[in-house]
């Protein structure tokens, strides 16, 4: 229940950050001349970018009067209301309305309209671009502040995001073989199980795949969530020339199956040089544990949530490079990487770490993830030691992070014998 009398308080003493007043004018056949939705529709969304608040609608913003609605309008103007926040904001903005009478200046009770805009897991974008409320009014987002915000809502949602419903998803589009290795008799039927484990989740009674569920357990998760792939190239020099590309695949599927073909991906392509002195004695581009290391990483740590955005791996003549969704998590910097470890998807490391073991001995591993922490030091070390230059990790935009592997150069031929 709303306390009517500490919000007539708060418009006696105007706006602030949570605070929006606007007069309504009517046209005689009851359309909304004023505001304009456009100018609204960067309103609401600017709160609901910052801490959210709340919007009343018939109350004049510089004189704090309250100049009402029209009891016979208010359900118009509640629709157009609703029709900006689901029209002209992207993405839709969810608010709660409110009728309620508040004391007008000569005493008389007049109808307003109180909207609550909650602070949003999402960025808003209204008509006229993105703002985000400070003080009592909107300010234009620059590009550095507008990335800094998409990585803070990212995390933000993170920790549910891969646990949300897919949308025209269903129980049916799982793959039985997929679904087998999460199963065991002794433990309850197969949605038990699968909700147990996050792969499943009842909504309104209707049991539907999550993210998880769908990465996993369908044979193509980009069906739904259409980033969720990775785009491998190799290209024969040290720049991004599409003319001296000599393989090039983009890898779907289930997680479990992108991480080994781009994997193998990256095999296939690099080069190995050998000696015979005594044996054969092979000098490959990189190290194995590391490439394998770096793939799973990106897999596993990468933002699902960003849906233009896929894992890209580009290899060249002189070194490696994977680009992956998603800044770091706002616990982490570059320089903490190597002793922290703050998993992005938590459910999706623990089900790799546990379902998914790792047959082949090069790798060092038993599972996809090792839970001891070391997979940044192990890339860093693996790499260097084999190359003699460190990897370097980069911060794109605060939106993609970069690694950079570099090739380990081919042995100097040998002088022959006499």
């Amino acid at each position: 229940m709303m306390n009517v009398a500490a919000l007539e308080q708060r418009i006696r003493l105007g706006e602030d950050s949570t605070l929006e007043l606007k007069r309504v004018d009517l046209s005689p056949v009851g359309k909304v001349l004023a505001p304009h939705a456009d100018g609204l529709s960067d309103e609401l969304a600017a709160m609901a970018n910052a801490a959210g608040g709340t919007l009343v609608l018939g109350i004049d913003d510089k004189t704090r009067a309250v100049t009402g609605i029209p009891l016979a309008q208010m359900d118009q103007v509640e629709a157009w209301v609703t029709s900006i926040c689901t029209d002209r904001i992207k993405p839709p903005l969810d608010v709660v309305t409110r009728h309620l009478e508040l004391t007008g200046v000569d005493d008389s009770r007049r109808a307003v309209i109180v909207v609550d805009i909650p602070r949003s897991l999402w960025v808003h974008e209204g008509a006229n671009g993105y703002f985000r409320r400070v003080g009592h009014a909107k300010r234009k987002l620059t590009p550095d502040a507008l990335a800094r915000l998409f990585q803070q809502r990212s995390q933000a949602r993170i920790i549910h995001f891969e646990e949300q419903a897919v949308p025209g998803c269903s129980f049916d589009d799982l793959d039985a073989l997929l679904v087998r290795r999460f199963l065991k008799p002794e433990q309850g039927d197969t949605i038990a199980q699968l909700s147990r484990l996050h792969l499943l989740r009842d909504i309104d009674g209707i049991t539907v795949p999550t993210v998880l569920g769908a990465l996993l357990c369908t044979l193509e998760p980009s069906r739904w969530l259409r980033s969720a792939e990775i785009m491998a190239v190799a290209h024969l020099g040290t720049k991004n020339n599409p003319d001296e590309q000599i393989d090039a695949r983009e890898i779907a599927g289930p997680l479990d199956r992108q991480i080994l073909d781009a994997f193998h991906f990256v095999e296939r392509n690099m080069t190995t040089a050998a000696r015979k002195p005594l044996g054969r004695i092979d000098y490959p581009q990189y190290a194995l544990i590391a490439i394998f290391e770096a793939i799973v990483n990106a897999v596993a740590h990468r933002d699902y949530s960003l849906h233009h955005q896929r894992i890209r791996l580009f290899m060249f003549q002189d070194r490696l490079e994977i680009h992956s969704p998603g800044g770091l998590p706002n616990t982490l910097s570059l320089e903490s990487m190597t002793r922290l470890s703050v998993p992005r998807n938590e459910v999706l490391a623990s089900l790799f770490g546990r379902y998914y073991p790792v047959e082949d001995t090069r790798l060092g591993r038993s599972y996809l993830m090792e839970r001891r922490g070391f997979g940044v030091e192990t890339i860093l070390g693996e790499s260097e030691r084999l190359s003699g230059r460190r990897p370097v990790y980069e911060q794109i935009g605060d939106l993609e992070l970069c690694l950079t592997i570099f090739a380990a150069s081919p042995p100097s031929p040998q002088k022959p014998t006499t």
